[in-house]
């Protein structure tokens, strides 16, 4: 027979060994007396082996070390116990920013540190850096021995380890990897400093460029500091920024989490760029004109009012240049033009905000035909050279949805503006659109095309209204509708041909206008006349109605040569350039209701409730 036996586990200093007994030993409090020992003077009758020795010597030292790291910490006025970068990023926004906030203010307060340095030199910029090193560095797991400085805001932190972290690091829409490791370390130390650094800081970086072991194009930092510090909780990669009311208010943090939107304003930039050289190179000269002004001219729109302290007088910000470029064509000046803000004070919707960025030009001895080539020449260069083809796609339902081609090969199609509105309503217009049997004929087309016109329903809004409603709908691709009326047109010439029309055009583009032209009224007598028939609209409510301007008639009566003008919309033109639906996409700050306004509008709603409530 096998004889079976049992193992025993003995308790011992450095732990476990194990023994064969038989099994039938007996039980230990059955052993001899003199075989019993107390545990006690076992453990110290024993001596401990070397190897154990050394092992409680380094527990010794390195818990000697973590109390002297503590203390020298708790000297500096790092906050001890703070919560990690992952517990940190749990809490919600209010308390991220009074832990990030109380932390830096610390930091400020601690003559040891710099917290936010007075510059940074910067060598090159992430897109140079790849440019000028990608190429080169080809090797996993090497780096160049030229130093490089960079800086960048931190989109994402990866700890490996305790002697390993890397950053990404994200400047001028540019991304480039940091990696930071401890043996290459310079001043101060390796843990500390990257504790500190949190998404969103702005970080300047000192190191090598190079790839790492997987391949990636990367910054070996020898010598990183913090340049500012970020004191809100950034939007993670996962989620992103959506929310379009929080993207427009703060447009600074739109632009750091959404690259789209940093595009679109370099596309505008560039868009305003070429439009600006093409001016030059044809002997346009640039000008500034005022933004306040007397008499609100130019253009039928609502005016916003403001007040000159000193003068005591009440000034209309501007709603057009048009009548003091005008006045430089008078003097002289044959070709002008100026870029920059309009305001009207009028509705928002998705083309429409109160304040926005127009062109406008005035070109002596040209007419109407003249500027419709030149808009073609314009349009057609500016769209090829921003996408390489003279025919754009745009999402006018959304970016989940087909796109439409809007092709900007010229010649653009020329609309007559009254024989095509006759054409769509089966009718035939009557030949003076300024009696009262031409207004009841537009109100009677109204009505029953179920047209809306808002008050005052006038001759000249009611035919506005009926063209967009009936040939504006059509104009997908560039589409010049010209030949306006007189009614509508109060400072453009009277066509040579057509009595009662007038040498004008609109050019639609995705059915909405870009740029309304015409050859320009240069008969002071005339104009005069417009300024009265326009002051009686007014006097009938129409606030868009322009008044007299005395100095702009006198300014004809000096003599204003053959003159053709022109202007566009910079906004609606970058909506279509840049894929966008809504103006303020194109805005880096567009019309908003303020916050404050909201909660006080829903405060007094409330206490108005409240009120009835009780008188109920």
């Amino acid at each position: 027979n096998k004889i079976f036996t049992t193992k025993y586990f003995h308790s011992h200093q450095k732990g476990f060994y194990m023994s064969d007994q038989p099994k039938n030993d007996p039980p230990v409090d059955q052993q001899p007396e003199e075989t019993k020992v107390n545990p006690e003077e076992e453990q110290g009758e024993k001596k401990l082996s070397k190897n154990e020795q050394k092992r409680l010597a380094k527990l010794a030292k390195k818990e000697e070390e973590k109390k002297k790291k503590d203390e020298e910490k708790k000297a500096k006025g790092i906050e001890q116990g703070k919560p990690k970068e992952k517990e940190e990023e749990i809490l919600d926004p209010t308390a991220y920013y009074e832990n990030r906030s109380n932390f830096v203010t610390q930091l400020r307060d601690n003559k040891n540190y710099k917290t936010y340095p007075h510059k940074f030199h910067v060598s090159h910029s992430i897109e140079e850096l790849i440019t000028q090193y990608d190429p080169k560095c080809t090797e996993k797991g090497e780096f160049s021995e030229d130093t490089i400085t960079i800086a960048g805001r931190v989109t994402n932190i990866r700890k490996q380890g305790a002697k390993l972290v890397f950053y990404d690091l994200k400047g001028d829409g540019k991304r480039v990897q940091v990696m930071a490791n401890a043996n290459k370390h310079v001043g101060g130390d390796f843990n500390e400093f990257h504790a500190m650094v949190r998404r969103g800081d702005i970080l300047g970086i000192k190191g090598n460029p190079g790839r790492t072991k997987t391949g990636e194009f990367s910054v070996a930092a020898s010598e990183p500091q913090l340049l500012s510090y970020c004191l809100h909780m950034l939007p993670t990669a996962q989620t992103g920024l959506k929310d379009n009311e929080t993207r427009y208010r703060q447009r600074y943090l739109d632009l750091i989490m959404n690259n789209r939107t940093r595009d679109i304003f370099i596309t505008r930039s560039k868009m305003i760029q070429y439009v600006r050289r093409f001016f030059d190179n044809m002997g346009f000269i640039e000008v500034e004109t005022p933004m306040m002004n007397m008499v609100a001219g130019g253009a039928n729109a609502k005016p916003f009012v403001t007040h000159h302290n000193h003068l005591n007088l009440d000034l209309f910000m501007r709603i057009a240049p048009e009548l003091y470029l005008k006045m430089l064509v008078v003097g002289g000046l044959d070709r002008v033009y100026e870029i920059g803000k309009q305001f009207r004070n009028e509705g928002m919707d998705q083309t429409h905000n109160p304040e926005f960025t127009s062109i406008e030009f005035y070109m002596a001895y040209a007419d109407y035909h003249d500027l419709m080539k030149l808009t073609e020449d314009l349009l057609s260069g500016l769209v090829k050279s921003l996408t390489g083809d003279y025919k754009l796609k745009f999402h006018p339902e959304g970016h989940d949805k087909d796109p439409v081609i809007i092709d900007f090969t010229p010649p653009f199609k020329r609309i007559p503006m009254l024989k095509t509105l006759g054409e769509k309503l089966g009718e035939e217009i009557p030949k003076d659109i300024e009696t009262e049997e031409a207004f009841q004929f537009f109100k009677k087309q109204a009505i029953k095309h179920k047209v809306e016109c808002s008050a005052p329903v006038t001759t000249a809004r009611l035919i506005d209204k009926l063209v967009g409603h009936f040939i504006e709908v059509d104009c997908l691709n560039p589409t010049f509708i010209i030949d306006h009326p007189v009614l509508i047109s109060p400072l453009a010439k009277l066509h040579r041909e057509h009595p009662g029309l007038t040498e004008r055009f609109e050019l639609f583009i995705n059915h909405h206008e870009i740029c309304n032209a015409f050859t320009e009224l240069n008969d002071p007598f005339d104009q005069r006349q417009r300024f009265i028939d326009q002051a009686k609209q007014k006097a009938q409510g129409d606030d868009e109605a322009m008044k007299i301007d005395e100095g702009f008639v006198k300014a004809l009566e000096y003599g204003l040569p053959p003159t053709a003008g022109w202007g566009m919309g910079i906004d609606r033109l970058a909506m279509l350039l840049t894929d966008t639906t809504t103006i303020q996409e194109v805005l880096l700050y567009p019309a908003m209701k303020p916050i404050v306004e909201q909660h006080h509008d829903e405060e007094h709603k409330t206490n108005e409730e409240e009120t009835t409530t009780k008188t109920n």
